[in-house]
């Protein structure tokens, strides 16, 4: 079967590999209708490796690169192993792909997603979305409902990152909120927030396409090549608001949003980072600000389906291009580097 497979940085090729077969009596095949490219993969195809274990096998897939790549993604289940009970074939499940110490079907401890060992099926070894077929745990299959379109699966996943983060965060019903980078997480961290209940979402981007696309769901967007976005929120709320959001990994963009929350207020990091980031602990010390970071999700996906059902984290308000297996990599990877337009593009393996 095809799959793209992830070499070394700028070097994905698509190429034939081996169709995995269910060997666990806990595993289950997925034939996958769609996978995403995710902001992840774009950081391990331009500077990776930063999940990709290269030097050694990742202990829970005992694989290292070259590795299948695509973590975010659903699908149909063609076969299951002997113990298996929450899933059958014909199922249309989303995969929760995260790496994470489990026994006899589900994740171990409560917090999986902290463990030491944490890994991404799809980043980490044991196969991954961008091809035909994968096999995953049992624990990592989650039923989606009837009334939700195959591509909606392959959204779960970020849309979990952005509904954790939201959880993680100490918003209540009724506060402010800014977004830093409305890519496909920053659009998500919007949506969530709208159904956490937050009264005004600031969304700051540079990028045309999806200032239109903040504004679509409802968030005041703020140009940072126009206006200082930090003195706008300030002068708009009064003073900053209550939880401030970085979903972009870019360092002058973290001191903004340290900068954006009011004085006592919470800083939440979502991107993950190419390099290191400075700033001024006293930003945070002498304004009582908190600043936490989030990695992943946990226990979630019940519960971002169920807000799919809703309304919430549609593919009509993230999707901006569908390819086959064949174009990931020109009409993939490389759009989404060289061009801001796009939001979410989804890769059909066939």
């Amino acid at each position: 079967m095809k799959a793209a497979v992830w070499h070394k940085a700028k070097d994905l090729r698509v190429e034939q590999v081996d169709e995995p077969s269910v060997k666990g009596d806990h595993d289950v095949k997925v034939k996958v209708s769609w996978c995403g490219i995710c902001g992840s993969d774009l950081h391990e195809y331009a500077a990776g490796p930063i999940f990709i274990p290269v030097d050694a096998p990742h202990p829970i897939s005992g694989d290292k690169a070259p590795i299948v790549m695509g973590h975010e993604f659903g699908g149909e289940v063609t076969e299951v192993g002997s113990k298996v009970t929450k899933v059958k074939p014909g199922d249309r499940v989303a995969i929760e792909p995260i790496l994470a110490p489990n026994e006899n079907g589900r994740y171990i401890a409560e917090k999986y997603n902290l463990t030491e060992l944490l890994g991404f099926h799809g980043l980490s070894g044991g196969g991954g979305g961008f091809s035909e077929y994968t096999v995953v745990g049992e624990h990592m299959a989650h039923k989606m409902p009837d009334s939700l379109a195959d591509e909606q699966a392959a959204l779960v996943e970020p849309a979990a990152v952005a509904l954790h983060a939201i959880r993680e965060s100490s918003l209540k019903a009724g506060d402010t909120a800014a977004v830093f980078g409305t890519g496909p997480i920053g659009l998500m961290v919007i949506d969530a927030l709208k159904a956490a209940g937050a009264s005004t979402i600031y969304a700051v981007e540079i990028s045309a396409a999806r200032k239109r696309k903040a504004e679509q769901l409802g968030a005041v967007v703020i140009d940072p090549s126009e206006k200082d976005a930090v003195e706008e929120i300030h002068r708009l709320t009064g003073g900053g608001v209550d939880v401030a959001f970085e979903v972009t990994g870019i360092p002058k963009v973290l001191n903004q949003t340290i900068h954006s929350a009011h004085r006592g207020g919470e800083i939440v990091v979502v991107s993950i980072w190419e390099s290191e980031a400075s700033f001024q602990p006293n930003d945070i010390v002498i304004q009582e600000r908190t600043m936490k970071g989030i990695i992943a999700y946990r226990n979630i996906y019940p519960q971002v389906m169920e807000l799919m059902t809703q309304g919430y984290f549609s593919g009509d308000d993230m999707i901006t291009a569908r390819i086959g297996i064949d174009d990931v990599v020109d009409h993939g990877f490389e759009a989404l580097l060289n061009d801001k337009s796009h939001v979410k593009i989804m890769v059909k393996p066939e």
